[in-house]
């Protein structure tokens, strides 16, 4: 493996500069070494080899199937979201380093766009890999939660819109985004990791299949002896989500739509308070017991009164938590968090680019974005350091992961001439050392059992 021998480009400016493309010698993505080395440390990429059957027949097979996975998910976590990239990033001394194997042998490469594409296409969009891969997130979770055990749980589930072209299967016009999309159903817990995620029809309702999505993690979380709470916006005001939660002994705060016998129940409060409008808003809160048809929970009402607006904003809450109202709207308010780290998905690493034909194929690459997603916040919350701890995944994206290096190569070591920029060696140093920090210990073998 090299590169085709070129003439060298110039430039007008200056006549002693020459340029030359070096795809295999050079790499714009050395930081994806510190994410390998979470990788590693947390066992994430192994543990998904081992729950995903290889359906591939014969034995001429260049790459096995964690590489395979490895360079689906690195690749995406890099910001190329297209199977098309494949074509370039096989010969990527970075890539081809942290997908192992075969591909980091001297003149090897990694899996070409044909490669990647089958084994996306045809392999991993299986059902049973795909329900594998759907389960995935949540086992490397809980991997996490080996190192650094939970005190309390907190689940935010939300709806969002990814924009379709063409005859793409399962896309449908949807009117609350007013675009041909899919409609995605997305949980996550309070420290922005990705619990689960589905792909839906664009017409689907925003809580249609709550349960297909909820019900795995509340089963994985049931033995944990510890605080649970959820939230979610009006969509989710269901009297069988209520009860389900109540059941698991969730506490929740879930939005609930006004009506004419809640709006009754504050219409003390509805009269513009006496006096000059002061510049703050006027905010008053109200906690009373709401009877429905078929239900009966307490709802928490919160009105603000604003300088210059003729009607006060009102918002409802159902819940069951034993707070002070104002707290409730507080805990309710932290959901907005949630609408965030979408939006940080959907920037950087690009889980919107769904471009395939079929619905399962999407569904299969929505999977792997939330596993791209994934790895890059757990090495955000868990490994930065204090001064850049505040860096959203597109800032590591951007100062992070693309971090150009010369790789050379000896008789026994690799080496990668890193560019100092944005991140110095120490700062690369510290995160490295907080990963190691993270490796559980072998077990102590006792001299009897020796």
């Amino acid at each position: 493996m090299g590169d085709a021998k070129q003439d060298d480009l110039r430039v007008g400016f200056d006549s002693r500069l020459k340029l030359k493309f070096l795809g295999s010698q050079i790499t714009t993505d050395a930081g994806l070494l510190a994410y390998r080395e979470l990788d590693e440390t947390l066992d994430l990429t192994a543990l998904g080899a081992e729950s995903l059957q290889d359906s591939r027949l014969g034995r001429n097979k260049q790459h096995g199937l964690l590489a395979l996975l490895r360079q689906s998910i690195y690749s995406r976590l890099a910001g190329y979201e297209d199977v098309n990239d494949a074509e370039r990033l096989c010969v990527d001394p970075a890539m081809r380093y942290v997908v192992g194997g075969r591909a980091a042998l001297p003149e090897k490469q990694a899996a070409s766009n044909s490669e990647v594409g089958r084994c996306e296409t045809e392999m991993l969009s299986e059902r049973r890999n795909l329900t594998a891969l759907m389960n995935l997130s949540g086992q490397w979770i809980d991997q996490v939660h080996q190192r650094q055990p939970l005190k309390q749980l907190i689940l935010d589930l939300d709806s969002s819109v990814s924009e379709t072209y063409g005859r793409q299967q399962g896309t449908a016009y949807n009117g609350h985004f007013k675009c041909l999309c899919y409609h995605p159903l997305f949980l996550f817990n309070q420290f922005g990791d990705l619990e689960y995620a589905m792909l839906r029809r664009g017409n689907n309702a925003s809580a249609k299949f709550w349960r297909r999505v909820l019900l795995p993690v509340i089963e994985r979380y049931r033995c944990n002896d510890i605080p649970k709470f959820f939230r979610g916006d009006a969509a989710f005001a269901n009297p069988a989500l209520y009860r389900l939660l109540e059941k698991e002994g969730y506490r929740y705060a879930i939005r609930i739509k006004s009506n004419a016998v809640l709006e009754r129940e504050i219409e003390h409060l509805l009269t513009r308070p006496v006096g000059r409008p002061s510049h703050k808003p006027k905010v008053f809160y109200h906690s009373f017991q709401y009877q429905a048809k078929s239900w009966a929970r307490r709802v928490v009402a919160k009105i603000e009164w604003h300088a210059g607006e003729l009607f006060p904003r009102v918002g409802f809450i159902v819940t069951n938590l034993n707070k002070h109202s104002k707290n409730v709207v507080k805990f309710y308010n932290g959901r907005g968090t949630a609408e965030q780290w979408i939006k940080e998905g959907k920037n950087a690493v690009k889980w919107t680019k769904l471009s395939c034909r079929t619905f399962k194929d999407n569904q299969t690459r929505l999977q792997l974005f939330a596993l791209a997603y994934n790895l890059g916040n757990f090495l955000r919350r868990l490994a930065l350091p204090k001064p850049v701890r505040h860096w959203s995944l597109t800032t590591l994206r951007e100062k992070l992961i693309k971090i150009g290096a010369k790789v050379t190569r000896h008789a026994k070591y690799v080496t990668f001439q890193l560019a100092e920029v944005a991140v110095t060696r120490n700062l690369f140093a510290a995160i490295l050392d907080r990963i190691a920090r993270l490796a559980i210990p072998p077990p102590l073998v006792t001299r009897h059992e020796a």
